[in-house]
């Protein structure tokens, strides 16, 4: 007997993307349910050659939901993790809501998965930031080799991270562009065509943003709270995939050769990185595919024990969907939730 999943968010751009997934992954479940608010109640979804008609959150008969995949916002979450929990589903959620939750694990699955095993507490798992879950997929290999001390990292991110509005209004503003109209920002502070925005999330009062902050809480969650980083987050007119380019120091010596060796053979890491134009990768070839990419490793001469490294990935994919359905396979493939069904 398979489980039963429900998708919430099912109508945005990282629901959407589950529900792709799911299919393409086969996953076992007898059954997925794809839910929304209800203005988008009756809205057709795809779900492998599958359509699923979305049906109303607040009308969902939780008894029997197995697995919940929460992609539908922080409020949301906020309001109904909690009831999917109590009524026995386990809540990977996509959000910011429970990540900072010393009672929720926070995983990625190439770098703790272990830590899964603490969604006993509250019946809830969190999905870290986009932007961190592909650098610590590329750190974690690293960091069992040389041991990190500090990290600067500056993100180059698509604007799909911050929905279809965000999608939307790129394609409209360039289209305004070569019609000679007028660019309109609604989205954004700033034009994002043709244009970067160093500028993700609220500001907060030391000068970061939260995104950066999340960047840097996150990483010490999943990875070690002794790693010092820095970040500055950067919107780029790219629709999808994020990229990161990334200065590391280490506590021991590790050359460049070695770091490739080792990242070549990390789970979830595909190393490119050929020394000749076109030799690594880019966010256009990242886009529909599951691995972390890495290329450009070399010495950085700037400190004793230091890298410099460029990181690409589906943020939709790796940073949103693929990493909260890796948890539920690592929950089940560990035996560590059974379909309520199969229970009875």
């Amino acid at each position: 007997m398979g489980y039963k999943v429900a998708v919430v968010g099912a109508t945005g751009n990282v629901g959407r993307e589950m529900l792709e997934i799911l299919a393409e992954r086969a996953f076992p479940a007898d059954e997925v349910v794809a839910l929304a608010s209800r203005r988008s109640l009756g809205v057709e979804v795809s779900f492998g050659d599958k359509i699923l008609k979305v049906k109303a959150l607040e009308h969902c008969d939780l008894s029997d939901i197995d697995i919940c995949l929460m992609s539908a916002g922080s409020a949301v979450s906020k309001e109904w993790s909690p009831k999917f929990a109590a009524a026995g589903a386990v809540v990977i959620d996509n959000s910011s809501c429970w990540r900072y939750d010393s009672d929720v694990p926070l995983v990625v699955p190439e770098v703790n998965a272990d830590a899964v095993a603490g969604f006993r507490t509250k019946g809830i798992i969190a999905n870290p930031n986009c932007s961190t879950a592909q650098l610590v997929v590329a750190l974690k290999p690293l960091h069992d080799k040389a041991k990190i001390i500090r990290v600067v990292v500056a993100t180059y991110q698509s604007v799909s991270g911050a929905g279809k509005e965000a999608m939307d209004e790129l394609f409209s503003q360039t289209k305004a562009v070569f019609t000679l109209d007028e660019v309109q920002s609604k989205k954004f502070s700033k034009r994002i065509a043709f244009n970067l925005i160093p500028h993700i999330d609220d500001f907060m009062e030391d000068g970061y943003t939260k995104e950066e902050w999340k960047m840097m809480v996150e990483t010490k969650k999943i990875l070690d709270p002794k790693i010092k980083l820095t970040a500055t987050c950067v919107r780029v007119p790219v629709f999808i995939g994020h990229s990161e380019a990334v200065t590391i120091e280490f506590a021991e010596p590790i050359t460049a050769d070695e770091a490739r060796d080792i990242l070549r053979r990390a789970p979830g890491c595909l190393v490119i990185d050929k020394h000749e134009s076109g030799g690594y990768v880019t966010p256009y070839e990242c886009a529909g595919e599951d691995a972390t990419y890495i290329s450009r490793i070399r010495t950085d001469p700037t400190v004793e024990n230091g890298l410099s490294l460029w990181v690409v990935s589906d943020n939709l994919r790796k940073g949103a969907a693929l990493n909260a359905i890796q948890i539920a396979e690592c929950l089940i493939n560990r035996k560590l939730i059974e379909a309520k069904r199969k229970a009875a």
